[in-house]
């Protein structure tokens, strides 16, 4: 027990001076043309990696567990402790907040909500067929996780590329939006699906909207709905490959194995903007509710 919590604090200080880093980078004025080209990209590549520290390690024990499980304990339950000790270390080692652990649990429950919905008798949209005990009418509780590892990324990402956001709509409206996206994915079932209507909406809401990153000493820009629809796609594929290996399975994935319809990217990329949102607002109430240091705040404090 020892040496793995020392190898764990020797991964947190590497990680946390490669994050040092990551977030001071100098400028490098030598760069130029193709060199310049290939070192933005080096380091675009690694900075994404970074911010799916949380994704790849969960991911990982979710492709590589055998689905008997392990030692007698379930396979859904060793992602669920397997989950939980990746965001604790993460906390513990100061490579997450108290405040993004806040977030991602929020993005956690938001999931879990949804699963119990979606996989009820009444709509049976996908199930989960392994024996685990950890579980919520049907539900494993490691499946929130999933939702919540989309939420770390975001938060991770922004950190480490310095996002800044150019013309966000008022937040009240990206709230309601965000909101809406929401609701969709329980109202489809009794009032019809308006995906294609609500994803109109958030065209116009965001047609100006841009969100500027630094993958090296340089501000990039690209449309935040086109980084929406990239990071949806690349969960659609995390989809298939995790269907394929029965952590959940489809109606018409029971009897053999199919690919995800490709409609479901158009669902990813809605949570991705629900989570964006989400991620967007939060900061946004923490900067306007903020007490800076050298107030006192001993009356708050006694409140």
């Amino acid at each position: 027990m020892s040496l793995a919590l020392a190898v764990a604090r020797l991964s947190s200080l590497r990680l946390s001076t490669l994050d040092d880093h990551l977030i001071g980078l100098q400028a490098r004025p030598d760069l130029s043309g193709a060199a310049r080209f290939a070192t933005e990209f080096l380091y675009f590549g690694i900075k994404q990696a970074r911010a799916c520290l949380f994704a790849g390690l969960f991911f990982a024990a979710v492709f590589s567990l055998p689905r008997g499980g392990l030692l007698g304990v379930p396979r859904y339950d060793l992602l669920f402790i397997w989950a939980v000790v990746i965001q604790a270390v993460m906390v513990l080692s100061g490579l997450e907040t108290v405040d993004e652990l806040k977030a991602i649990t929020l993005f956690h429950v938001l999931g879990i909500g949804l699963e119990l919905f979606k996989t009820s008798g009444a709509v049976g949209a996908w199930s989960y067929p392994d024996f685990a005990y950890l579980k919520l009418s049907g539900v494993p509780l490691f499946s929130g996780f999933m939702y919540a590892s989309v939420g770390s990324y975001i938060i991770q990402a922004w950190r480490l590329f310095d996002l800044r956001i150019v013309h966000h709509p008022p937040y009240w409206m990206a709230g309601v939006m965000a909101a809406v996206i929401y609701a969709n994915f329980f109202t489809e079932y009794f009032i019809g699906d308006y995906r294609w209507y609500i994803a109109a909406c958030a065209l116009g809401l965001y047609a100006r909207t841009t969100v500027i990153f630094r993958p090296l000493d340089r501000d990039r820009r690209m449309p935040l709905l086109l980084a929406f629809v990239l990071i949806g796609f690349f969960i659609f594929l995390a989809e298939n490959v995790s269907t394929f290996f029965s952590i959940w399975r489809y109606p018409e994935q029971l009897g053999a194995w199919s690919a995800v319809h490709v409609e479901k990217w158009s669902s990813w990329s809605l949570l991705v903007i629900m989570t964006g949102t989400i991620v967007a607002n939060l900061k946004h109430i923490k900067e306007r509710i903020h007490v800076p240091p050298d107030v006192d705040n001993s009356f708050l404090e006694r409140r």
